[in-house]
């Protein structure tokens, strides 16, 4: 098979040898023939299935047709699924069939791609993950059982609870730390059985094995190769494959002549499947070590090679991706509303899921770990960002459209007019299961607005100049919207200003501006002190810095030392000098430097809202800022429950563009005793604690990690928390510090980055935003997983034009809210249109009958998912599990008549589910399900701490 595989064709050598059994006989080695698809960071879809995957997928049924020892093992579905759509003939998926069915040709993990570990959210990991084994179910009536994850950049300890739920039985992993690697190693501590949740424990564990320092290659001292030993390696040729199969440098196969080469001392080879390795080593039945909820991050090669650049690498394209799940969320149960109980209006259901599933796709492929990472040459960058554009378009348009059924004929829209429109509309959707009270923001032409809600009474509101476009402003206008519900807003411009009209109209905000300072390097800090408060917090300015100089907290009525400013680390782009920085390597030569001279500052002060907005200067003399903060402080109306909204302060950066070779950081500095230890999440799931390790070299890269959505740093009085809306790089290089990497912009002459053009030359403007909240463990504990969720998920904003003087909206109530408890999350609710059938016997038998399942999507089947969000014992009240009654909660979109409890993905009946059991200890054994024993299906639910649930939902038919 040497002559049909490039790059990504692997087969790494697993040996049988398990922890505490001693060698007896011949040892057993299983070659594992795997394709990934890692050209994906250097070439496009399109050139890689045309130039790579589809010869790799042609040849490969060929070659396992020739000699039934062979197997092989499939990962991403994404390329395959291009190439079983568009590409194979009748004959070879016939024969694919065959080859499922006789267990040599295998697919492992089945998502949509290998994601990234550092810096994906948890929910977008399970949406790629469905939509692969969706296909494969639907295609195949087959479910993978293992997890093959050789390429992230370091482990999270979220991904054990993911693939127990998905059902796998052991997972395969590659990439951690060099160091700890090799003590593993050394200790024979390479396989374990991995309880990734603290909370879950054992009931969601899975059997681990890590790869040997050799990874997926043999020993590179074999003599003949010219890389290592099972790894056909190649260079591609593009815009298609060599004809006679044979690629430039590749590296020669194993034949029957140079076999001893890699079986000496008596051992015996084999090709085998993942599954087969995993089937005889779970037969050996021993006992394995434990390993706890700790993560595998960062991840580092060698002394001066800490992979912890990419967790900033293209935060634009971060931004992006996740600006596009919060809108396919948001679009997923704004459908579901629509058809449930009964659809509406005129929609094509057809046409809605096709845009839904363009976006779900987009979003799934941008998962993968040479995507999000930002590890992807330009033009890939520009792949993915034009299918997030064009998913997130297309989902717009169906969201327009359902916003458009419900308003017409009530509200007119405006036809062309030299004379303009009459005013606008907003809808605002709320795709959270709570009640959310927020602010929105919207731009219009006129400085005077009056704003009313569906029954035509006045709605607070603030208007503002635009920090964003010239000769318009900002409307701000404060909202309440129950779970999963609308409110509409009509916008008409008064006469004026507020003064001398007799109708309410926004409030006008002031602005107060403070000339430029300099950087003061002598401490005369904290003399002429400017208030910002609202009735959560006061935020207190030095006129003497224009910086933030503290922060006092009502509830504990403490104050807390607080100042930020953009530093940048200065790093080398010449190899012949030193280590480099690129696209996933983060290597300072020495501490980061201030990135400014001077600071200007502005208050805009509003009855709803005031606004400080500062600006960065290079230098006293520089026309244009390069850093920018907009903190933001709501002053709640009485009358709403504003305790998320009060108990924050929302913060926008801007930074860029910057100069070559720049690393920049917001580092915030306060008298809170950390120690130097920061807390960050795993993939929005669950928190790390992260101390300050000093190590020989390279400590400042060594001790930065991922934050996915949010982090914490504290003493024994009060906590600092840090939410985000994508992932960044996050360290503490001080006691009371916490810095986040925002931006970067590098080149080197590394022959490796400049020949795949992965120099990371990023000149554009990134605008992330963080939301502070600054309290006690208990308020703090209390309010950061639904603030993070409330940054995560936004209201949607449909604005439009409305045409005549009085336009009617629809009354508030027209739709019955889906509330759920504070403490559990509405992860999903969705029609997903599968085809086939959720009984497995009865798909079963339409794939034997020669189709697909159901001919037609099924639109009555509802996809529910919950997520109980916090930890055992994190909280007195919150920690408790929550009983809840779908009947009940899912009223508003009709009379449930059945629950169906299923795997994480969905192919599985959760009942039907039975994972493997590996022995730890004691009373364990081989072969015990580790799957909770669960009541018979019913609508009542109790949903413990960290649990994901997954249901399909059956309504009666209207």
């Amino acid at each position: 098979m040497g002559q049909l595989c490039w790059l990504p064709l692997l087969a790494p050598l697993l040996l049988l040898r398990p922890p505490g059994v001693q060698s007896a006989g011949p040892i057993r080695a299983f070659v594992v023939p795997h394709s990934h698809m890692d050209v994906g960071w250097v070439y496009t879809v399109q050139e890689s299935m045309r130039a790579y995957a589809a010869n790799v997928y042609t040849s490969v049924v060929e070659e396992l047709a020739r000699g039934q020892q062979r197997r092989f093992i499939a990962v991403e579905q994404e390329f395959f699924r291009l190439w079983w759509d568009g590409v194979a003939s009748d004959q070879q998926k016939y024969q694919v069939r065959q080859l499922l069915e006789e267990g040599r040709l295998e697919f492992v993990i089945g998502g949509q791609v290998m994601h990234d570990e550092a810096v994906t959210h948890l929910d977008d990991q399970i949406l790629q993950l469905t939509e692969g084994h969706g296909f494969l179910y639907e295609t195949f009536g087959i479910r993978p059982q293992f997890s093959w994850h050789v390429d992230p950049f370091g482990a999270s300890a979220t991904t054990p609870t993911l693939f127990a739920l998905a059902g796998f039985n052991a997972h395969l992993g590659s990439r951690i730390d060099y160091d700890l690697k090799a003590a593993m190693q050394e200790a024979r501590g390479l396989q374990f059985v991995w309880r990734g949740s603290p909370s879950l424990s054992e009931r969601q564990e899975i059997f681990t094995h890590i790869m040997d320092q050799y990874s997926y290659c043999t020993p590179s001292h074999i003599p003949f190769s010219n890389r290592s030993g099972f790894y056909w390696n190649g260079v591609a040729v593009f815009p298609k494959p060599p004809p006679d199969g044979v690629y430039p440098n590749m590296s020669e196969p194993v034949t029957p002549a140079n076999i001893n080469l890699y079986a000496e001392l008596g051992a015996s080879v084999q090709y085998a499947t993942l599954g087969d390795y995993f089937r005889a080593l779970h037969a050996l039945n021993v006992t394995w070590r434990v390993r706890d909820h700790h993560d595998f991050l960062p991840y580092s090669t060698e002394p001066f090679q800490a992979w912890t650049g990419f967790y900033t690498s293209r935060s634009s394209l971060k931004g992006l991706a996740r600006r596009a799940s919060a809108l396919l969320y948001a679009g997923e149960s704004m459908f579901t509303r629509y058809l449930w109980p009964a659809p509406r209006g005129h929609l094509d259901p057809t046409w809605a899921l096709q845009q839904l599933q363009q976006l779900r796709w987009a979003v799934s492929e941008v998962q993968h770990h040479d995507a999000i990472t930002g590890t992807e040459s330009p033009k890939v960058r520009d792949m993915y960002a034009t299918h997030l554009a064009s998913g997130m378009l297309g989902v717009r348009k169906l969201m327009a459209s359902i916003v458009l059924d419900e308003l017409q004929p009530q509200a007119p829209m405006a036809a062309s007019s030299d004379a303009g429109p009459a005013g606008h509309f907003a809808s605002v959707y709320n795709p959270l299961a709570w009640t959310v009270t927020t602010i929105v923001t919207l731009t219009v032409g006129f400085p005077g607005v009056r704003v009313t809600d569906e029954a035509g009474h006045p709605v607070p509101s603030q208007i503002q100049n635009s920090t964003e476009t010239p000769s318009a402003y900002d409307l701000l206008i404060l909202t309440t919207i129950p779970g999963l519900s609308y409110r509409h807003y009509s916008i008409r411009p008064t006469a004026g200003a507020q003064e001398g009209t007799q109708e309410p109209a926004a409030t006008v905000a002031s602005t107060l501006q403070f000339g430029r300072r300099l950087r003061r390097r002598t401490s005369h800090a904290g003399r002429y002190l400017v208030p910002v408060a609202n009735d959560c917090y006061i935020v207190l300015l030095d006129q003497d810095t224009n910086l933030m100089h503290s922060i006092w907290e009502r509830q504990s009525n403490r104050t807390v030392r607080v100042t930020q400013e953009f530093l940048e680390y200065h790093v080398n782009g010449d190899v012949k000098q030193g280590p480099i920085s690129d696209n996933y390597l983060f290597t300072p030569g020495k501490a980061a430097v201030p990135a400014w001279e001077a600071v200007e500052m502005e208050i805009v002060a509003g009855q709803l809202v005031t606004e400080i907005r500062q600006y960065f200067y290079r230098n006293m003399t520089a026309q244009n800022y390069t850093y920018a903060i907009r903190s933001r402080l709501t002053h709640v109306p009485q009358g709403h429950d504003g305790e998320l909204l009060c108990h924050r302060i929302e913060q926008e950066y801007q930074a860029g563009p910057l100069e070559l070779n720049r690393e920049a950081v917001l580092r915030t500095s306060t008298n809170l005793n950390s120690q130097q230890v920061i807390y960050s999440d795993n993939n929005g799931y669950q928190m790390q604690r992260r101390p300050y390790v000093s190590y020989v070299n390279n400590s400042i890269a060594r001790n930065y990690y991922p934050m996915v959505q949010s982090a914490f740093m504290e003493d024994g009085k009060g906590r600092l928390v840090l939410l985000s809306e994508r992932a960044h790089g996050i360290s503490s290089q001080g006691n009371g510090q916490v810095e986040v990497m925002l931006h970067r912009r590098l080149w080197n002459n590394f022959d490796w980055d400049l020949g795949y053009n992965l120099t990371l030359n990023d000149t554009s403007v990134v605008h992330p935003v963080l939301w502070l909240l600054l309290g006690s463990w208990s308020l703090t504990t209390a309010l950061r997983q639904r603030s993070a969720l409330a940054l995560q998920h936004r209201p949607v904003v449909l604005f439009g034009d409305l045409a005549g003087t009085a336009p009617k909206l629809p009354g508030p109530q027209q739709q019955e809210a889906v509330t759920l408890p504070p403490n559990l999350h509405l992860q999903i609710l969705s029609i997903p249109g599968w085809r086939y059938s959720s009984n497995h016997t009865e798909h079963s038998q339409n794939l034997r009958k020669g189709h697909r399942g159901e001919a037609q999507a099924d639109l009555r089947r509802v996809l529910l998912r919950l997520y109980h969000l916090y930890e055992v014992g994190e909280d007195p009240v919150l920690s408790q599990p929550v009983t809840v009654n779908l009947e009940a909660v899912l009223q508003a979109l009709g009379s449930v008549v059945a629950v169906e409890e299923r795997s994480l993905t969905g192919t599985w009946d959760l009942s039907m589910l039975h994972r493997w059991s590996w022995r730890t200890g004691p009373g364990r054994h081989r072969g015990d399900t580790t799957s909770p024993s669960r009541p018979p299906g019913g609508p009542i639910i109790t949903v413990h701490p960290k649990e994901i649930r997954t249901f399909f939902i059956h309504f009666q038919q209207q």
